[in-house]
């Protein structure tokens, strides 16, 4: 088989990834890929990879959001994937949209994607026996993401599941973060995550052993897994304390404490962790209340907001914070898979 991936030098791809839903994946991954376009000049391309299409409806007008599904020229990440289903190899022309208000370009989402599930569940069937067409399936993200080595960062959203369609862009990203909600659940997910990742693993690696397959037969170099580059707990409840730091009240606390041990406990032995790192809280984002809808509404990153947004009085304060807030987080993320 061919090497383990060695390319992309300088280009690294993240996936936000979590398999509990509502822990605010989408707005974290917009808003972070914001901050590190316009404010990190980073070259970055966002790809929509969630059925749900969450991100592209997030980062794109009504207008253009009616040309993307009703028209059939248009280009989305199902085109990517379709050529594969018809037995054609990988899409030949990738369309890239650029979003006007966050900077980045885009693969947008499309809600067919789910149809190509039980595709890539079956092919994943035979590559984990050594087919050579199951393993090409399983890395077209590898390949996509190869067209793309001229960007600094490739963020990748995705559905909350354990599926085959985020197993196989998993298989293609350098990284993964995990946004989490400060509750219970989310904790218990961190098991689910460690005890899936280490079953497809060794059912990937057994599957490239076995496979006869010849270097020109797989146009990609293979992965073997993908590193965790921490976790960011979000919507908790904030006050300040004596000194005037902003602190999670006491419930919200105690569970936020928990997560660094919870994350070594069960990642240590079945995820690849960065070397050197021992504190993989990559940041808090806190209740932004109204903030959010509205940047939903007026899609533009909840920094970006200003008084034609319908921004008043105290709110501009929150918006500043907010900037502040997120460059943090994004600037600790640029850090760990930089190292």
């Amino acid at each position: 088989m061919p090497a383990p991936k060695g390319g992309r030098q300088t280009m690294k791809s993240v996936a936000f990834f979590n398999n509990k839903g509502g822990v605010g994946k989408t707005t974290l991954l917009c808003n972070i890929a914001s901050y590190m376009a316009t404010e990190l000049g980073k070259r970055v391309l966002v790809i929509d990879a969630d059925p749900q299409c969450n991100a592209t409806q997030y980062m794109f007008d009504d207008k253009f959001l009616e040309y993307l599904y009703e028209e059939t020229s248009s280009f989305t990440i199902y085109n990517v994937i379709r050529p594969l289903a018809q037995g054609k190899g990988y899409s030949k022309d990738i369309k890239l949209h650029h979003s006007p208000h966050f900077h980045v370009d885009v693969i947008a989402g499309d809600p067919r994607l789910a149809l190509t599930e039980d595709l890539l569940a079956r092919d994943w069937g035979a590559a984990t026996a050594g087919d050579v067409r199951g393993i090409r399936t399983s890395v077209l993200f590898v390949e996509l993401l190869n067209r793309y080595h001229h960007y600094d960062v490739v963020f990748f959203d995705v559905g909350p599941s354990l599926g085959s369609i985020n197993r196989a862009v998993l298989l293609g990203s350098d990284y993964f973060i995990s946004p989490m909600a400060t509750d219970i659940f989310s904790l218990k997910a961190i098991e689910n995550i460690a005890e899936w990742f280490s079953e497809w693993t060794k059912k990937w690696k057994s599957g490239l052993q076995n496979s006869d397959a010849e270097p020109g037969d797989i146009p990609v170099q293979i992965p073997e897994t993908v590193t965790f580059a921490g976790y960011v707990t979000q919507q908790y409840l904030a006050k300040k304390d004596s000194t005037g730091t902003r602190r999670a009240v006491n419930a919200y606390d105690r569970i936020i404490s928990q997560v660094g041990s919870v994350v070594q406990k069960n990642f240590s032995d079945s995820i690849k962790l960065i070397p050197n790192v021992t504190d993989y809280n990559i940041g808090t984002i806190p209740n932004l209340f109204s903030l959010i809808p509205m940047s939903q509404t007026r899609r533009k990153p909840i920094f970006g907001l200003a008084s034609a947004d319908g921004i008043r009085g105290a709110h501009f304060a929150k918006v500043r914070d907010a900037k502040e807030i997120f460059g943090r987080v994004a600037r600790k993320l640029d850090k760990n898979i930089s190292l």
